[in-house]
């Protein structure tokens, strides 16, 4: 398990980027939201996806950080320059907190979920969070966690694509708001 702060550091592509975050206690979320914009990038990032290419870092991209307080997944909606979703990816999390610099922070429980705009969703990584648990890197109660969160999330938030995507808006729409 690995610590990951949500300054998005890790992704050295980025050469220049503006970031701002809240924590907020409203009816749609009680939890930190942020916006991190991506002014510059040395290269594009692209994945792969049905044989296509799908674009998720460039200059003027934007990524929409969801991070529920009692919950355990951070979820980074990847957005074009107009806001439009291109790709959601949502880590499974262990525990969440706050550094001395007031950067958020989570523990990353390695499964992942990845969410595309038509509404398919890919698990990734699951290998990952099997290998935890066999190594004693994690505990049978996180890696059960993990699961659940994951398997909560389709059958929830996730399961109308329209909804998610509607809840999103939602979301950009408290950040703006200030």
């Amino acid at each position: 398990m690995y610590k990951c702060r949500l300054t998005y550091d890790e992704w050295k592509c980025i050469t220049s980027k503006n970031r701002i975050g809240k924590q907020v206690d409203m009816p749609q979320i009680k939890g930190y939201i942020g916006l991190l914009t991506i002014n510059t990038v040395l290269e594009k990032q692209i994945w792969k996806y049905n044989n296509e290419d799908v674009v998720v870092c460039d200059n003027g991209y934007h990524w929409l950080t969801i991070m529920p307080c009692d919950e355990f997944y951070c979820i980074t909606v990847m957005m074009d320059n107009n806001f439009k979703m291109k790709v959601c990816y949502i880590d499974m999390i262990d525990a969440q907190g706050y550094d001395d610099d007031n950067i958020p922070y989570f523990y990353d429980l390695y499964l992942d979920l990845v969410v595309y705009p038509n509404g398919d969703i890919i698990t990734d990584d699951i290998d990952e969070l099997q290998g935890a648990l066999e190594t004693g890197e994690i505990t049978k109660l996180q890696y059960n966690r993990a699961i659940t969160t994951s398997q909560k999330l389709q059958y929830g938030l996730l399961s109308d694509i329209g909804k998610f995507k509607d809840y999103i808006k939602e979301i950009l729409s408290i950040l703006e708001s200030d």
